[in-house]
C-alpha cells in the first residue's frame, strides 16, 4: 500500500517487486515511506509519484519508475505494468481497455499529454508529446513514436522504427545515436526524480 499526493490510499500489485522505499512528492517536499521486505532482499524499489498524479487499480511499477505531475494511470479495466526506469511525464493518460493490458517496457520515455491506451510499447522507446497509442497496437523496442503521432488498434510498429503522422506511418531505422538518446533520456528523468 502506498500513498498518493492527495492523502489518499492505493495499492500497488506487485508480485515480482517487494516496495523497500516509496517516494511521494508532496507539496511541502519529499516524503519517504520505508519499510524493509526481509534482511536478505536488498532489492530497493524507487517510485516517485508527483502531486496531481495517480495510479489506480491494478497497476505494478518497476524500479525507478517515474509518475509525473497530473499524469494518471488507470488499470481498472485491465493490468498495467510499467518496467524498471520507465516515466510517465506530465498530463499524460495511460489506461487499460477490456480484454487489452498495457505493458510498458524498460527505459520508456512517455511525453507530456500523450495518451497510452490498452497496448505494448517496447524497451528503450520514447513516446512523443501529444502522441496517442491506441488499444493493441505494439511498438517495439528502440522507437520514436513522433509528437503528435497516432498510433492505431493493431498497428504493429517494428523496433527501431521511428513514427510519424495520423495514422503513424515507419519513415526510417533509427540511427545508433537516436537510439542512445532514447537511453539518455529515460536516465535523465531517473535522475530528475532523485534530486
Amino acid at each position: 500500500m502506498g500513498i498518493n499526493s492527495s492523502g489518499n490510499m492505493f495499492s500497488l500489485c506487485s508480485a515480482n517487486y517487494g516496495i523497500e522505499k516509496l517516494i511521494v512528492m508532496e507539496k511541502q517536499g519529499v516524503k519517504n515511506m520505508e519499510s524493509k521486505k526481509s534482511e536478505s532482499d536488498n532489492q530497493k524499489i524507487h517510485i516517485f509519484l508527483a502531486p496531481g498524479a495517480h495510479v489506480v487499480g491494478d497497476v505494478t511499477l518497476g524500479e525507478n519508475v517515474g509518475i509525473w505531475y497530473n499524469a494518471v494511470v488507470r488499470g481498472d479495466t485491465g493490468s498495467i505494468f510499467i518496467d524498471d526506469n520507465s516515466n510517465v511525464q506530465d498530463n499524460s493518460t495511460l489506461h487499460t481497455d477490456e480484454g487489452h493490458s498495457i505493458h510498458i517496457g524498460k527505459g520508456v520515455s512517455i511525453g507530456h499529454n500523450a495518451v497510452v491506451h490498452g497496448c505494448t510499447v517496447g524497451d528503450n522507446t520514447v513516446v512523443g508529446m501529444g502522441s496517442i497509442i491506441l488499444s493493441g497496437a505494439v511498438v517495439g523496442k528502440n522507437c520514436i513514436i513522433g509528437a503528435g503521432a497516432l498510433v492505431t488498434g493493431k498497428m504493429v510498429i517494428p523496433d527501431n522504427s521511428m513514427a510519424f503522422g495520423n495514422p503513424a506511418k515507419v519513415v526510417r531505422q533509427l540511427t545508433e545515436e537516436e537510439v542512445e538518446d532514447n537511453r539518455h533520456n529515460a536516465e535523465h528523468y531517473v535522475d530528475l526524480m532523485n534530486k
